[in-house]
């Protein structure tokens, strides 16, 4: 935080929503990976294309830059609304027409139509654990500033 005032700089703001894509990316790769995992595997395949691999993760970090700048970050929402759910049938859409194309499952629609599905599944999954998060979060300031206000504020680990 800026030393002047407290306030976020453009710069702070900024590099928020990059570790937050970053996060994001991370995140999603390794959830359609495990689906792609499992599609290799019922196919008696138990090795992964690197190129597909590769797809899915530069995949995660466009989707990701959509989703913050486009899409309002909707999985970090605090309600799923008309707005939220378009950001993730958009989404879901995209990724499930890279799937295709790209040859993830072989062009496969029934696999592909379970990909689509998972991808919904995991949005609102990932929508669930960030307002878990900020509850959680939440409650955490306020016993901290319920101990500052008592005198017996004590730094927790971590904070300086």
């Amino acid at each position: 935080m800026s030393n002047k005032n407290n306030k976020l700089t453009i710069w702070e703001r900024y590099l928020t929503k990059e570790i937050g894509i970053e996060f994001k990316a991370c995140l999603y790769f390794f959830a359609m990976l495990f689906f792609y995992c499992v599609y290799r595997m019922f196919q008696g395949v138990f090795n992964a294309s690197m190129l597909h691999m590769a797809e899915m993760i530069l995949s995660c970090y466009i989707i990701g830059y959509m989703q913050v700048y486009c899409f309002k970050n909707f999985d970090e929402a605090d309600n799923l609304r008309t707005s939220e759910w378009m950001g993730i049938i958009a989404c879901t859409c995209f990724y499930t027409l890279l799937s295709y194309f790209l040859k993830w499952f072989d062009q496969n629609w029934w696999w592909t139509l379970g990909f689509m599905a998972y991808v919904v599944v995991m949005y609102v999954c990932v929508y669930f654990i960030y307002k878990s998060k900020r509850r959680i979060d939440d409650k955490q300031l306020n016993e901290d500033l319920r101990l500052f206000q008592s005198g017996h504020g004590e730094v927790r680990d971590g904070d300086e």
